[in-house]
């Protein structure tokens, strides 16, 4: 692919261009630590900075961004290098033009100084900082000004209007969004594009937080000025642990399938951010190779909201533990996840629902993907109080120390919630609000141990209490890893830390649900097997590649890639129902994951469970 280095605004009317990966990815896996500043690099080892630029070079980039992301004031001042912010960035452009030869382009990156904390200054502080920045990459000769990972409608708007009146060289401004489709300050993309068109920008697009899928799902739900040139730099799916080390999910396979969809949203300029690497470049530059740009046609957006229903008051019953009920029948847990706004109704509509289709506890998440969503507490009391539905509560390491976790505990105490599951917990840092901090007091493992100790009337310092807690403390198990056998040696250890029950990440294939029942059968506690119906083809290949602890097999990939619209839910409950089949020969536990609140489905198999388990049991001699 070669751009013969025209204006890159009118390169890209006629042509597709392929950007870079990312870039402190590479540096860290070249030996660079966490914790140091990436830019100054460029100063004490630029050779490995052009060995970075170059790799990609060869990939197939022909856009390659500046080591600059954070070359500003702010940033460089967290080292002591704030004095050296015009030198850092005269040098980053220098060691890209190399790499680059003479048919790639040099785009000057810079980042947002506010960098995804709580807005607590006034924005116009930054003026000068851009300012600075932009000068120094300017004199240097970049080809143009890449302005990304803006989490901000107001903040990017801000840094144009700054850098506009600098220069006539194409400016390139991206936002990263932590949800689809809207920016952190509320903005809609339908509504963001056109300003930052109308600010001068003169390709707008979306870069980081979200993977391949999300992004596409952006760009098809929003309406995008016309003639306006699109640029798309997802990350490598969502960051997670695997096998005890974090790493992102997105294969360069996907990718390459993923750059196609975007070019047919209308996207000309494509690369990639956060765990993305010149294997998943150089599969997007060899699907794109000889492809044409493709003219944008916006959606036409409808807005329907799913049926209410009415709520039905179900009367309090007593109900045994689901560890004591699990031992003798099939128990059926529904995770149902919270809210993310304030009216916590519907949310109880579906518990209702739920609970009438004949599941045994129905499970809270705790803020699950680090994404804020309504208290599990105040919802698990809401639901047994009104409406006698046993809760389940999710309780995460990351948000509470020590401190707020023995307060939370005593609260469920005191409100007679029980049943509890503990989990590690997502990074804040990649939730909807990243500035917040990720407290980690203790380990799983930990926690286990010390929710057990309040049962033992025993707080987390040691003191006695007046009371015995009486918890039910559940833990996670990941079966979609590459060493089985080191997964459930974790799980031993949750068990040997007090776990009563297992509840497992779900599961796609007959075979999986044989091998983790003969891999946890020796453990001594109930495992509730994870399900979880696919929605439609595009939902399959977002938790197959993008998703942490979630592996699809081939077939159901292939299944749902084959139906659409309510065709592909009906698809998805069958595959359900066939791993259902499998699952109730080896388990009395079945744990349901309601995907999208869909609580239809979910009363669908919930049915289905209790109809087929009595086919076994009556086989049974």
């Amino acid at each position: 692919m070669t751009t013969s280095k025209q204006d890159l605004r009118e390169y890209l009317q006629e042509h597709l261009l392929v950007g870079d990966g990312a870039m402190a990815t590479q540096l860290h896996a070249l030996g660079a630590p966490v914790g140091v500043s990436f830019e100054e690099l460029c100063l004490s080892n630029p050779r490995v900075v052009h060995e970075v630029h170059a790799s990609y070079y060869q990939a197939g980039a022909r856009l390659l961004e500046t080591n600059t992301f954070s070359a500003n004031r702010d940033a460089l001042s967290r080292y002591g290098l704030e004095h050296k912010v015009a030198r850092i960035n005269r040098l980053a452009v220098a060691i890209a033009r190399e790499a680059a030869q003479d048919d790639a382009y040099v785009a000057g990156s810079i980042g947002s100084i506010l960098a995804g904390r709580v807005k607590k200054k006034v924005l116009d502080e930054y003026r000068d900082q851009y300012e600075e920045q932009a000068i120094a990459l300017l004199h240097a000769g970049v080809d143009a000004l890449i302005l990304e990972t803006f989490l901000d409608l107001e903040e990017l708007l801000l840094a144009i209007e700054v850098i506009r009146p600098l220069t006539d060289v194409p400016v390139i401004a991206q936002l990263a969004t932590l949800e689809v489709g809207r920016t952190r300050d509320g903005y809609s993309l339908t509504d963001a594009f056109p300003q930052l068109k109308q600010a001068g920008a003169d390709v707008i697009g979306l870069n980081c937080r979200l993977g391949p899928a999300e992004i596409l799902r952006s760009f098809e739900s929003s309406i995008f000025p016309d003639d306006s040139l699109l640029s798309a730099f997802p990350n490598a799916g969502r960051l997670g642990m695997t096998d005890g080390e974090y790493a992102f999910k997105s294969s360069p396979d996907y990718f390459a399938e993923s750059a196609l969809r975007l070019r047919d949203q209308g996207v000309r300029l494509i690369g990639g951010c956060c765990g993305t690497t010149p294997a998943h470049v150089k599969a997007m530059a060899d699907a794109l190779a000889g492809q044409k740009p493709q003219a944008r046609v916006n959606p036409t957006i409808a807005l329907a909201e799913r049926p209410h229903i009415t709520v039905q008051s179900i009367h309090e019953r007593e109900k045994p533990s689901i560890v004591e009920r699990v031992k003798t029948a099939t128990t059926i847990i529904v995770e149902f996840d919270p809210p993310r706004d304030l009216d916590a109704e519907q949310f109880l509509d579906g518990c209702c629902e739920l609970h009438k289709a004949g599941a045994d506890a129905i499970t809270l998440a705790d803020n699950s993907l680090a994404t804020v969503r309504m208290s599990n507490m105040a919802l698990g009391a809401l639901m047994k109080t009104r409406h006698g539905i046993d809760p389940l509560l999710h309780i995460a390491c990351r948000d509470r120390n020590l401190i707020g976790q023995q307060s939370h505990l005593m609260g469920l105490h005191a409100l007679g919630i029980d049943q509890i599951l503990v989990i590690t917990g997502d990074p804040s840092r990649f939730g909807d609000l990243p500035g917040a901090s990720s407290v980690f007091d203790v380990t799983s493992f930990d926690l286990i141990r010390m929710v057990k100790q309040l049962n033992e009337g025993v707080s987390f310092s040691g003191r006695p209490l007046n009371q015995k807690a009486q918890f039910i403390v559940g833990a996670a198990f990941n079966p979609n890893v590459r060493n089985m056998a080191a997964a459930v040696a974790r799980l031993e250890k949750k068990v040997e830390a007090g776990a009563d029950y297992i509840m497992t990440q779900p599961v796609y294939d007959a075979e999986s649900i044989r091998l983790v029942h003969e891999a946890t059968k020796h453990i001594g506690i109930p495992v509730f097997i994870g399900i979880m119906p696919l929605t439609s083809s595009r939902n399959a290949e977002f938790l197959h590649n993008e998703v942490p602890g979630i592996k699809l097999s081939a077939e159901a990939l292939e299944r749902m890639k084959k139906v659409q619209g309510p065709a592909a839910r009906q698809e998805g409950i069958a595959i359900a129902k066939e791993l259902l089949d499998t699952a109730v020969r080896y388990f009395n536990g079945i744990y349901l994951i309601t995907p999208f609140n869909y609580y239809d489905m979910a009363a669908d198999l919930i049915a289905y469970v209790r109809q087929q388990s009595a086919l076994v049991k009556t086989a049974q001699p």
